[in-house]
């Protein structure tokens, strides 16, 4: 067995046992309460919280995916910075005020806050079924990013296609997910980064040396990109601009509405808690910057594989002595079990809360053992994902994910402010916006442009973000004719008292 095999499998065996320990860790209730089980008992600080929500936006599948956009289509990869960057003051202003009318009524989901705000069991019901769909193919490419790693270790590891392997992995995931909760992936959470950093920073420190500076890196790179048959460059063409942008904006709407983040951001203590984690989590868009320039080294270092995926695995291999090729990646493999349990936990909640069990100010035991088992289900479902699923098609369902969790904006995001849309016309906006998105999506093949065509012109933009425009303007012209068709428009159980 090589070095590298086993490391990973050492710490792979560490973090199990941390898992398994953490429901011991900073317990101060019963794991049968869901706010402790599925919240981390809502007492994590600035630096449990940092590690926390870094380990679930930044995932496995960023850690492959990012440089190997990079090496396939050069500049344009680089949106995955700005849009991280922009999320931030956006959470700042948006996400304090979720927190804190979300702690004064005990809600667990961005659903418990639309049924409460709206008085409408309808549009809670849509906005975590689309919670659930969208989180569905995120933790199967978490899979698929684990499955690469596995793939590149050969052996025992890439046995039936590293399906054996991956499932190990998941029963071991689900276990402790199902046994300690939000604290086993806030405790792990602290191994993961700190691989991910001493990787990233080793790998810096080597391809720099191995090509003499970045001045060689990018002259490779941008030759090699140039040559090809579709060529790319290292500097974004004119003509992409809007797209670039529009994929920025629309993927920082959609960053914190998803169901693993908003779990993370209700675990944190305080409303300053959240405030200061806004203000420092822009450390590890500097981290995915330079983990995003791997892929201009992959181009240098004249890698060439059918799929893009394998850059990062095949560089570590190159760069690293074997032993540290199993610390690199363990990281990843780590990184992918750490939003996985994340993303589970925040769809059995959904679950628990909005589609099983009508709400109630107080959580039952019995609502956290249906959590706590519909965690293993879905762990279950997106395994099966990706062992029936072409990894193509798991990515780009994820992108499907995408459009559809951005259609909760109006109801969620723009309700935290104003109570003025209809319920029923949010509805309406909703339907209008999936089917919108989901029409997009298909024509494009999955991809995150839509050439929309007016005015005789063609505007190629971010299709999820045009299919959240299309659902404001319906829900904003539905409003006044519901209203005067005097159609109910539900009690807003909230006061001005819960936001201040």
């Amino acid at each position: 067995m090589h070095a590298s095999s086993v490391v990973l499998i050492l710490l792979l065996l560490g973090v199990t046992v941390l898992g398994f320990w953490a429901a011991r860790w900073r317990e101060k209730g019963s794991l049968e309460s869901m706010d402790d089980w599925a919240l981390g008992g809502r007492n994590f600080g600035v630096v449990v919280s940092w590690f926390l929500i870094g380990g679930d936006l930044y995932t496995a599948y960023t850690f492959i995916a990012v440089p190997a956009l990079v090496y396939g289509v050069g500049a344009f990869a680089f949106f995955a910075l700005p849009y991280t960057i922009v999320a931030y003051p956006f959470a700042i202003v948006t996400l304090t005020r979720f927190w804190t009318v979300a702690s004064k009524r005990g809600y667990v989901t961005a659903a418990d806050f639309v049924r409460d705000r709206y008085g409408d069991r309808s549009l809670e019901v849509l906005v975590a079924i689309t919670g659930v769909i969208a989180i569905l193919p995120y933790i199967a490419l978490q899979l698929v990013g684990m499955k690469v790693i596995f793939g590149q270790l050969g052996g025992a590891f890439a046995a039936g296609g590293g399906v054996l392997a991956l499932t190990v992995a998941f029963v071991l995931l689900a276990s402790y997910t199902y046994t300690s909760g939000l604290r086993a992936p806030a405790l792990i959470a602290f191994v993961k980064d700190t691989l991910i950093y001493l990787t990233i920073i080793c790998a810096i420190v080597a391809v720099t040396h191995m090509f003499g500076g970045w001045a060689g890196i990018f002259d490779a790179a941008g030759k090699a990109l140039a040559a090809r048959p579709k060529p790319a460059t290292l500097l974004l063409p004119s003509q992409l601009y809007f797209a670039y942008g529009s994929v920025a904006l629309g993927s920082a709407l959609a960053l914190f509405i998803y169901p693993h983040s908003i779990t993370s951001l209700l675990s944190a203590r305080t409303r300053t808690v959240v405030k200061r984690n806004m203000a420092l989590l822009p450390i590890y868009s500097l981290l995915l910057g330079f983990l995003a320039l791997l892929g201009y080294a992959g181009i240098a270092a004249g890698i060439k594989v059918a799929n893009p995926q394998l850059i990062v695995p095949i560089l570590f291999q190159r760069i690293f002595p074997d032993w540290f090729v199993g610390v690199a990646y363990a990281a990843i493999v780590i990184g992918a079990l750490v939003p996985a349990a994340i993303m589970a936990i925040g769809g059995a909640n959904l679950f628990a809360s909005n589609l099983f069990n009508e709400f109630s100010p107080t959580r039952t035991a019995t609502e956290t053992r249906i959590a706590k088992i519909l965690t293993l289900v879905i762990c279950a479902v997106a395994l099966l994902f990706v062992i029936f699923v072409n990894p193509k098609y798991a990515i780009g369902f994820q992108f499907l994910g995408g459009a559809w969790i951005l259609q909760i904006f109006p109801a969620f995001i723009i309700g935290l402010f104003t109570r003025w849309f209809h319920p029923k016309a949010l509805i309406l906006g909703w339907a209008v916006g999936i089917v919108a998105g989901t029409y997009m999506a298909i024509m494009t093949n999955f991809t995150a442009n839509f050439p929309l065509h007016l005015f005789g012109g063609t505007l190629i933009g971010y299709g999820p973000l045009y299919a959240l425009i299309l659902n404001l303007i319906v829900t904003t012209i539905a409003t006044p004719i519901f209203a005067a068709a005097k159609v109910g428009a539900g009690a807003d159980f909230t006061s001005a008292a819960d936001y201040a």
